[in-house]
């Protein structure tokens, strides 16, 4: 079982079609953790969400979405808050970013499950989940009990600087998490924050002898790059598609990183060089085809089935 945890929420996207001063806003299910839940699901892998809904429409959506894609969700706690709105602005090259409405929503009150279940082999974090507290902490006190288990450990940032009010305490927290962490994923543009004006090559090498045994950057149409602890680097392109817009596209990569890490049982050990080759080749592909459509919508494994 492999586990995704943290946030749920509404991206308000704006109709791409209207000419409007302030265009329309259309509902879309969201959140880094959640999505990247759905994408592990519609991959083939037995997934959990691990998160605290609210009991809202929205939140009865979010919970119907992981129900229809076969996502378990005995790990979901459930609160009468209302659900995070994160409002959509997509440029002309189809990159979003983010306005967020988080003020006492139900996601950022979750609480410390009481354990993990025995047959979890990977957990992800990321995103607003490890900003907004008091759940933040929980998240971080899960990340390291799941480490000392001996569970598979990812992390996405996925920086939301919106979110950030210190962004100082943020980078020293960030450095905090490295040694629990197995398998560290950043954009490139997340990667340049966090080093804050250091060259990030160095900077992300510097996180890598921290603790984690890979760090893979994504680098958007130029492709995806890993870092190993043994020293290896590995490199392959991006997969050309018509990009409607990126929603999603950075949580498929979490969810087929560890999915095809976990065919090649490579959870349990470091992966090979030629591992790494296939595991990119294969995040690429499921990337291509999330930007391909609008919103969070990830592949399903037949569309990934080479010809």
């Amino acid at each position: 079982m492999i586990i995704a945890a943290g946030e749920a929420l509404i991206d308000l996207v704006p109709q791409r079609d209207s000419k409007a001063t302030l265009p329309a806003l259309e509902p879309k299910l969201g959140g880094g953790p959640f999505n990247t839940a759905r994408a592990l699901a519609r991959l083939g892998a037995d997934t959990t969400f691990c998160s605290r809904i609210s009991q809202d429409h929205f939140g009865e959506a979010l919970l119907h979405a992981l129900h229809t894609d076969g996502v378990d969700t005995s790990l979901v706690q459930r609160g009468e808050e209302p659900t995070t709105l994160a409002v959509a602005h997509i440029d002309s090259g189809g990159s979003a970013s983010y306005s967020f409405y988080t003020e006492g929503t139900a996601d950022r009150l979750f609480q410390l499950p009481p354990a993990l279940p025995d047959t979890t082999r990977a957990i992800c974090f990321g995103t607003c989940s490890l900003v907004l507290e008091p759940g933040a902490t929980a998240y971080e006190r899960l990340l390291r009990a799941a480490h000392a288990q001996g569970v598979f450990t990812a992390l996405d940032p996925n920086i939301r600087t919106g979110l950030i009010a210190d962004p100082a305490a943020y980078r020293a927290r960030f450095l905090t998490w490295l040694p629990y962490v197995r398998l560290l994923k950043l954009s490139a543009e997340d990667a340049a924050w966090l080093a804050d004006g250091a060259p990030v090559h160095s900077a992300l090498k510097e996180w890598l002898a921290a603790g984690p045994q890979a760090v893979v950057l994504t680098r958007g149409a130029d492709g995806l790059t890993v870092l190993t602890a043994q020293g290896e680097e590995h490199s392959v392109p991006a997969v050309g598609v018509d990009v409607v817009d990126t929603i999603g596209a950075g949580d498929t990569v979490n969810a087929a990183l560890l999915h095809r890490l976990g065919e090649l049982r490579a959870l349990t050990r470091p992966a090979t060089g030629a591992e790494w080759q296939d595991v990119l080749t294969y995040a690429a592909r499921a990337a291509a085809v999330t930007c391909g459509r609008a919103g969070a919508q990830p592949p399903y494994a037949h569309e990934l089935v080479s010809p």
